[in-house]
């Protein structure tokens, strides 16, 4: 018990600069069995029958060996006795406000506003400790160079959508640039059919300034994240629940980016909530070589004219 509460105490310390992002691919109960994989992920608020804020998101993710070699991994904490995972991925991420049909700016709501970003990332696990370090560098763009725009046309343009009018007002170029480090301890698990482990995630960069600490359970036929590939394959099928809590320090979706302050419109500093919560919750079925998920995820309003936000998302992965 006195360990799990030096751990919990770590957390918090780290508190100050982290923020869980809106594709968290790393965190243990989305596990792969495998050091060669694909996943698509896919996120979207038509899964909570709405269209407003986090409108949608997508990350394609790779990993390989052969990534280790990849010189970006340099930057990474990578202790020491640890099974390792080393990944790149792309992911762009898209919000919008309330009436996103209006080609007129709509104060006191969100801005139209999208990123894409290149990610590297390693996954190191402490097989005796039951610890799960993740550490990432993405590079990448916020503005009309991330096409939000012309992807959310062409879905509702496809699907017989109102056609959203409103890009015109989004925030402007900027760069993207952000380092990240997650840590994850298993406090508890009993057989195959529960866990419980505490979460924080560290981020800094142009995009985001937060942080976040929280707590993830899964429970049914589970998989074991914190043991080695060969002990873990088979079928699993289990839901999860992750409550987390985030303190904001910038939202470059919201404010603008650090250094072009040319967007039309954004929501001021003292406008936006420092202290947020979510709550992600799905099913996960795996087999030896296919990974399968449905996720949903709900969190308090971002800024004080805002509203709460629900949205959910698909992944479907394979190893090689």
């Amino acid at each position: 018990m006195t360990r799990n509460i030096k751990h919990l105490l770590t957390l918090f310390l780290f508190i100050s600069i982290s923020h869980a992002q809106k594709i968290d691919n790393m965190v243990s109960y989305r596990n792969i069995n495998s050091n060669s994989y694909f996943r698509f992920n896919y996120e979207n608020d038509y899964f909570a029958a709405t269209d407003e804020n986090y409108t949608q998101g997508y990350n394609l993710e790779l990993v390989l060996e052969s990534l280790e070699k990849n010189p970006i991994n340099k930057l990474f904490f990578n202790p020491k006795a640890s099974y390792v995972k080393y990944g790149l991925s792309i992911e762009h991420i898209g919000f919008t406000p309330n009436d996103y049909v209006s080609e007129a700016i709509q104060i006191g709501d969100r801005p139209f506003s999208s990123a894409i970003m290149l990610k590297s990332f390693i996954i190191s696990t402490n097989l005796d400790k039951k610890i799960r370090f993740t550490s990432s560098f993405n590079l990448g763009l916020i503005g009309p160079g991330a096409f939000g725009k012309e992807m959310q046309v062409g879905i509702h343009e496809a699907t017989g959508n109102k056609i959203p009018k409103g890009w015109k007002n989004q925030i402007k170029n900027d760069v993207v640039i952000s380092y990240e480090v997650g840590y994850e301890k298993q406090l508890y698990r009993y057989n195959n059919l529960i866990a419980l482990q505490v979460i924080s995630n560290l981020k800094v960069g142009t995009l985001f300034i937060n942080a976040s600490v929280g707590f993830n359970t899964v429970f049914g036929i589970i998989d074991k994240p914190f043991s080695k590939i060969e002990n873990t394959k088979g079928f699993k099928l289990y839901a999860y629940a992750q409550p987390a809590i985030s303190m904001v320090g910038y939202d470059a979706t919201l404010q603008g980016g650090i250094f072009n302050n040319k967007s039309p419109y954004t929501i001021s500093s003292n406008n936006i909530e420092r202290l947020t919560a979510q709550y992600n919750y799905g099913l996960i079925l795996k087999t030896k070589t296919l990974y399968f998920e449905y996720s949903r995820s709900a969190i308090t309003r971002e800024f004080k004219s805002g509203n709460s936000a629900k949205y959910g998302g698909i992944k479907i992965g394979f190893t090689f």
